[in-house]
């Protein structure tokens, strides 16, 4: 709760920035999921949410609200016809995100458990006094990010884990749109995608919007954050002005 997008994508250049240091390699494995909100699973949400300590009242009432809702199809302008849905969450219902939420903590619990277990390594980073800390993976709504040592059997591992969250829970990795990312020199890094199922990446990157292992002087991978910027500054401007045309008439 309360995490900004900002810290995720600070700890995930922090990551980077230890491998360096320490000379050590590393895989950035970004994963995409597919189509998120249309392939939650109800039944696994229930469940979810059980385990979590949600009473049967609150379970019912969320069921209520995910199962009851209907569609339609919009022919000429005119809809046509009631459907109901038999999995996944709607967009712009304020409990969607909240619900998608909790089954990608289903996702951080296996792979926490899998690094408790040894089978995925992650980085450990210098947190002061000689204190370190693992960092394993990021999750910020539907993008994840997992970094390992650059181990074949880590990818193994990583890929299993995809299948089962898959098979619980709905939710696909579209690895067409996933990619490993190597940190320093990572030999057999072809082997290891083709483990996995996903391309070969490289820094510098970008990860939720901002850039990812850039050089810390380097001015032009901002350009595209400056470009976005821009155009949000644009949109809002017209939009004062018309307001304020609106106002004055």
């Amino acid at each position: 709760m309360d995490r900004q997008i900002l810290d995720a994508s600070l700890i995930a250049n922090e990551v980077i920035d230890s491998w360096k240091k320490k000379g050590e390699k590393g895989l950035i494995c970004k994963l995409d999921i597919e189509k998120a909100y249309d392939s939650v699973d109800w039944q696994f949400l229930m469940r979810v949410m059980q385990k979590m300590g949600f009473g049967v009242k609150w379970r019912e009432w969320i069921w209520s609200c995910i199962s009851t809702a209907k569609f339609s199809v919009l022919i000429n302008g005119e809809p046509v016809g009631f459907f109901t849905s038999s999995k996944g969450l709607r967009q712009g219902d304020p409990l969607s995100p909240y619900l998608f939420i909790m089954g990608m903590e289903v996702l951080s619990a296996l792979i926490r458990r899998a690094v408790e277990g040894g089978c995925i390594s992650g980085c450990r980073i210098q947190r002061g006094r000689g204190q370190t800390v693992n960092i394993s993976h990021l999750l910020f709504a539907d993008d994840a990010i997992v970094f390992c040592e650059a181990k074949r059997d880590d990818m193994t591992f990583l890929s299993w884990i995809l299948c089962w969250f898959e098979a619980a829970s709905g939710l696909r990795i579209n690895l067409a749109k996933s990619e490993i990312i190597p940190v320093g020199e990572v030999e057999e890094i072809l082997e290891m995608t083709v483990e996995l199922g996903c391309k070969v990446g490289q820094l510098p990157s970008t990860y939720l919007g901002l850039p990812l292992g850039a050089p810390n002087k380097a001015v032009c991978v901002w350009d595209g954050v400056e470009e976005r910027m821009r155009w949000k500054l644009a949109l809002w401007k017209r939009q004062y002005i018309s307001k304020a045309e609106e106002l004055h008439s």
